[in-house]
């Protein structure tokens, strides 16, 4: 189950309001503006979700954290503004982070992220046949091209991604962990060690990747390193390695889901343009645009990047989910 010394909602967990006060004014959250909070039942896990929701809105944009983040975090820099612009909006907590309830006895890995994006999108999808975009942040952006890889074509209007890594590539493994002795020789012990029982032992993921570039606003930084929904969160062996080793069902150079886009922060100290690159190159077979955001980190916090995101997703949404 979830930790026992965390609420089970937003609206009594202060860290997101500590860290909205970095945010713009415009996308301050009070509580008679924050999203609605529901749960979905999968698998024995309760899934926590932040939705915004609109009968009206021609299109859906299924909003996905990376490994430093959650949900929540998620509707504050887009789930609130799209919804502004007539989109509805849900924001997932995936296993292990948020306020997802893992069910008692289980060790998700990151095939299981992609299992339950990849069934949730199907759940959504039996409510209404509105067109649906993934939007992911950090590692949440790769996972949008995997789950887009494990759909049928035609089932994604597009996916939007903040940089698409493939942990499999030595360089991005190592740009992207805490420390190169952790990128070159701590995932392949790890690795052994997901063979045995030890898959289970818990591991912080500020010490497994750079979390300290997270932001680049260091008074934020500190609030998302107290927070274990997101940045102080520990993961499971089995779920490191299984996100360092993930193989998509469908390789970029034959990728033809949906278009993609990368909204990338021109600042971004964790996960720069070009990391993203081994994947985007190879992806020809489907329109491949990027937009870069103005003074914006990885987690942005920064105008114009913010507002130059959401209007590149808008744009985005018009030209391929309307």
């Amino acid at each position: 189950m979830s930790r026992a010394d965390t609420p089970v909602y937003y609206r009594d967990q202060q860290a997101w309001r500590d860290l909205q006060q970095f945010l713009p004014a415009r996308l301050q959250l009070t509580d008679a503006t924050a999203p609605e909070e529901e749960f979905w039942d999968w698998r024995g896990h309760r899934v926590h979700l932040d939705r915004y929701p609109n009968p009206e809105a021609k299109a859906k944009v299924i909003l996905h954290h990376g490994v430093g983040t959650n949900g929540r975090q998620m509707s504050l820099i887009l789930g609130a503004p799209l919804a502004g612009r007539g989109v509805e909006t849900v924001a997932l907590d995936n296993l292990g982070y948020g306020h997802t309830q893992v069910m008692p006895g289980t060790t998700p890995s990151y095939d299981d992220w992609v299992d339950l994006v990849v069934d949730f999108l199907a759940y959504e999808q039996s409510r209404d046949d509105r067109p649906i975009v993934l939007y992911g942040l950090s590692a949440g952006g790769m996972l949008t091209y995997h789950v887009a890889a494990r759909t049928p074509r035609g089932s994604l209007a597009g996916i939007v991604g903040m940089t698409f890594l493939d942990q499999r590539v030595r360089q991005v493994r190592d740009e992207t962990s805490h420390d190169i002795v952790s990128a070159r020789l701590g995932a392949p012990f790890m690795g052994l060690m997901a063979k045995t029982p030890a898959r289970s032992l818990k591991y912080p993921m500020g010490l497994a990747s750079k979390m300290s570039a997270l932001t680049n606003n260091t008074e934020a930084l500190k609030v998302f390193r107290k927070d274990p929904t997101s940045a102080a969160n520990w993961v499971s062996l089995r779920f490191l390695v299984s996100y360092l080793t993930y193989a998509p069902a469908v390789e970029p150079a034959d990728f033809d889901a949906c278009p993609v886009l990368l909204t990338q922060p021109a600042q971004d100290r964790w996960s720069p343009r070009h990391l993203s690159q081994p994947v985007l190159s190879r992806i020809t077979k489907v329109p491949v645009d990027t937009v870069m955001l103005d003074k914006a980190g990885h987690y942005p916090l920064e105008e114009p990047g913010l507002q130059q995101m959401e209007d590149a997703i808008v744009d985005f949404l018009t030209t391929y989910a309307t």
